[in-house]
């Protein structure tokens, strides 16, 4: 959330932080929901949710840092976070779809 704050207060940035805190956020939310799942196939559902948002904002971190709208320290660190994230939640939806 904090980073949206630091991107550029022009149009091409009123867009993108708008579109990153929404898929940033979203992430948790729905992750949330999959704790409280019902069956397996709802726990993988709502954590493959998370996962599409994860992508959406590595997309727009990736877009960010192509058209140098912020710094690219601050960048790579949430890349990094996010990439992370992505394989926390692809390992734990392959053990479970195991059984």
């Amino acid at each position: 959330m904090d980073f949206s704050e630091s991107i550029p207060n022009n149009p091409r940035g009123w867009v993108i932080s708008k579109q990153i805190l929404r898929s940033g956020t979203s992430v948790g939310a729905q992750y949330r929901e999959a704790r409280r799942a019902k069956s397996n196939a709802d726990f993988i559902s709502k954590l493959e949710g998370s996962l599409q948002e994860l992508d959406e904002t590595l997309y727009w971190l990736e877009l960010i840092e192509e058209s140098k709208l912020v710094a690219h320290q601050h960048i790579d660190t949430l890349k990094n976070e996010t990439g992370q994230l992505i394989a926390i939640f692809t390992t734990i939806v392959k053990k479970v779809k195991k059984y």
